[in-house]
């Protein structure tokens, strides 16, 4: 391909990514190589990035210079990246590696049926009925070196697992370890032997130049995905907009512990938002209901999310943290809404999707710690 036509592809690639915001301050390097700014052993942010995200001579940091990353590859419209595909976060701009996919049933909505067939899995929203449909995620490893430049705007220990039948409040993650939508990912290959820095990198995949990409699975992988598959596992997604917020939520089932003669049961759930304006908002206050098969109907509100109040603009449109919920029952719903500020000082409130919340009672024995 010659010089004019990959740079004329990358950019048409990374308008598909992100349509939105002004046109990049940054000219393709040639061979369509990926390129981040670091000094030694210490990388920045990717270079290619969605067009809201842009870095350039003009504001490349003193001392920097650019470091050959990869090639970009072109995007898959269909089928599935395979274990070892490298990427790049079409949002939050990180290096990563795919584990395995994961097929999920995603409610939008904002794409409301008006009739419901027989035999559709349905979630409903006041009057809306909302058909789920299949939708590809992938378990990836983030590249260390990049965790502390996306920390502000997403959480890179947001995986968690309970710790132990001792403390039922008790919990580890997993640092680096994330869930990324098929259309985030920005697929491109690399010579280098270990592309990835993270610290499960070469206890889960080895290199193999015979294959397409050429990392692949060891054994332990594929052990550790079998032993904690009920309490990594990526079932339901589920997504809302209002006044151009989209919050999209996952839920996880984390395990059952004993406290107190009674069961608790546990969840985790992951909550991106993304401004898809260019009106800069910031999240001032959140309000929740949760609802458990127990019968009781709780109410929390608070300052922002996870001890921030995060602005959305043009520049950075996406945060995205993870929380945690606890019931006496097997299972219950939450919902609820974030209010916004404008920057005029007015308010509106944008709503959280209702998600279920549901234990796989085919599950007696909970993680107690890390499996292999």
């Amino acid at each position: 391909m010659s010089g004019g036509a990959a740079r004329r592809y990358v950019a048409a690639a990374l308008g598909r990514a992100r349509a939105r915001g002004p046109p990049p301050l940054w000219e393709p390097p040639p061979a369509r190589q990926l390129r981040t700014l670091g000094t030694g052993g210490t990388a920045a942010l990717p270079l290619l990035l969605p067009p809201r995200r842009h870095l350039s001579s003009r504001n490349r940091p003193e001392g920097k210079v650019l470091e050959t990353v990869g090639v970009f590859e072109a995007p898959k419209q269909h089928g599935k990246y395979e274990t070892g595909q490298l990427f790049l976060h079409s949002v939050f701009g990180y290096r990563g590696i795919v584990l395995f996919p994961w097929q999920a049933r995603l409610y939008d909505r904002d794409v409301a049926s008006p009739v419901t067939e027989k035999n559709e899995n349905v979630a409903g929203h006041g009057s809306k009925e909302v058909k789920g449909k299949t939708h590809t995620y992938y378990q990836v490893l983030i590249d260390a070196r990049d965790c502390p430049h996306i920390s502000q705007r997403s959480q890179t220990e947001a995986v968690t697992f309970l710790a132990n039948h001792d403390d039922s409040r008790a919990l580890y993650a997993i640092p680096g370890l994330d869930y990324v939508s098929h259309e985030d990912i920005l697929p491109y290959s690399s010579t280098d032997q270990v592309p990835i820095q993270h610290e499960l990198f070469e206890r889960f995949l080895m290199y193999d130049q015979t294959k397409v990409p050429p990392f692949v699975a060891r054994d332990t992988l594929c052990a550790w995905q079998e032993k904690n598959h009920p309490w990594l596992e990526l079932s339901d997604v589920h997504r809302e907009t209002t006044e151009n917020i989209r919050v999209t939520v996952i839920p996880f089932y984390m395990g059952m512990r004993e406290a107190q003669n009674s069961h608790v049961y546990w969840w985790r759930y992951c909550i991106r938002l993304e401004n898809l304006d260019s009106e800069v908002v910031q999240l001032r206050e959140r309000h929740w209901r949760i609802f458990s098969l127990s019968g009781t109907l709780e109410t929390v509100r608070g300052r922002g999310v996870v001890g921030r109040e995060p602005v959305l603009s043009k520049e950075q449109p996406a945060f995205q943290y993870s929380s945690h919920v606890s019931l006496q029952a097997s299972s219950g719903h939450m919902w609820g809404t974030f209010r916004f500020e404008r920057p005029d000082g007015s308010h509106f409130d944008v709503r959280i999707p209702p998600f279920s919340l549901e234990s796989n009672k085919d599950e007696k024995t909970p993680p107690s710690g890390l499996h292999w």
